[in-house]
């Protein structure tokens, strides 16, 4: 192993390495070819380089300690087993990242990731002709994904139908140029009415968003909470929240009159569920449908809108 500390590069490929510090820390450069990983030259920080690299003597090195943690137990080789692919958590949580809303860091994903890292290296069978770096980033992957659906109080199946709701909702829109009926809803799903209800009730459990949560996925983009009616006003126009709102706007237009009445009056008028219901002489958990249906179709214009900005 080399003492001397250094960085590794390769112009011709347009790939860097990535070092990793004894905290688990990484540095990164380009890190990716297609779906390439290029992972090695660790850092222990105020100490010298313990560089790793998948070439020459460097690859015996490896293989020693695999080796050494596999057939002996050696502790100290695991370890250094992580720190040298501590960098594909770092690709994994960034690739995933760019998924999720911004309210959730992306260290916290890199935590998550750590431990899928560790439990692939446990089980990992040298013997199989499976490279380590595909195996593992599977692995890393799938501890995220199992803590992040552990941390969220909503069923994944609720989360599925919201999917399915909203993709259905945004189809029949961009067909008929018009939001479409229950009726129409329930002929494309393939379920009655009594079923769509189902559906809608179940789906108001996730009606709860946090204010943090961007309404767009540009880099500086307003939150719910920007939103919110504030007693100070700023020196300078929020822009992208005017022109969300003026979209709301346009959509609740085209909407039905009794989720443009929910909508009014739950939003801008401050009225509870309770309170509408009996307005419209229905129960709240029936204003609790119809301001789920309302918000799906919502989500589902904007996300045709903001496609049609892209194209």
């Amino acid at each position: 192993m080399s003492h001397n500390k250094r960085k590794s590069s390769d112009s011709s490929n347009n790939t860097s390495a990535i070092g990793a510090d004894s905290s688990g820390r990484t540095e990164t450069g380009d890190i990716e070819t297609g779906d390439t990983v290029v992972v090695g030259g660790t850092r222990e920080t105020g100490g010298p380089t313990n560089s790793l690299t998948s070439t020459g003597n460097d690859s015996r090195e490896l293989e020693r300690l695999w080796k050494l943690y596999k057939e002996e137990g050696d502790i100290h080789a695991r370890d250094r087993l992580i720190i040298y692919y501590s960098p594909l958590v770092k690709y994994v949580a960034a690739r995933l990242a760019s998924g999720l809303p911004r309210n959730i860091e992306q260290s916290d994903l890199v935590s998550y990731g750590i431990m899928g890292l560790i439990d692939a290296i446990n089980k990992f069978d040298l013997s199989r002709n499976v490279k380590f770096e595909t195996y593992s980033m599977i692995r890393i992957k799938g501890a995220i994904i199992d803590e992040l659906r552990a941390l969220d109080w909503v069923p994944r199946s609720v989360r599925t139908k919201s999917k399915i709701l909203e993709a259905v909702y945004a189809k029949l829109e961009g067909t008929l140029m018009r939001m479409p009926t229950d009726s129409e809803v329930c002929a494309e799903l393939g379920i009655d009415e009594v079923e769509l209800t189902d559906m809608l009730r179940d789906i108001s459990l996730i009606g709860i968003v946090p204010l943090d949560q961007t309404l767009s996925h540009r880099e500086e983009a307003a939150t719910l909470g920007d939103t919110m009616a504030d007693t100070d006003d700023g020196p300078l126009p929020m822009l992208e929240v005017k022109e969300v709102r003026e979209t709301l706007v346009n959509i609740i237009k085209q909407m039905g009159s009794r989720e443009k009445t929910v909508l009014t009056l739950y939003y801008y008028e401050g009225m509870t569920l309770e309170e509408i219901g009996k307005v419209l002489g229905v129960t709240e958990s029936r204003v609790c449908q119809i301001h789920t249906k309302a918000v799906l179709q919502l989500r589902a214009k904007l996300t045709t809108a903001r496609k049609m900005e892209v194209q």
